[in-house]
């Protein structure tokens, strides 16, 4: 899945999703025609949270919330 983000000014838009990146391209031809002439535009792929926890599982530095350092 993928989301289109038009940044035009101080608005930003987050259309979507689509099935794929060229849905989103052709949507995105039709949506500058409303912006203006310096819109900026990305599309972004999709992760589920799941996809996410398992390709970082294991990978993850413990936390070091909490804890400080005092200079000697």
């Amino acid at each position: 899945m993928y989301l289109l983000t038009i940044r035009d000014g101080l608005q930003t838009r987050h259309i979507g999703p689509y099935e794929s990146p060229k849905q989103a391209a052709d949507d995105l031809d039709r949506l500058l025609a409303l912006c203006g002439e310096r819109a900026r535009w990305q599309i972004h792929a999709l992760e589920s949270p799941q996809s996410l926890i398992d390709r970082h599982s294991g990978q993850l530095a413990p936390s070091t919330l909490g804890r400080s350092r005092v200079a000697a």
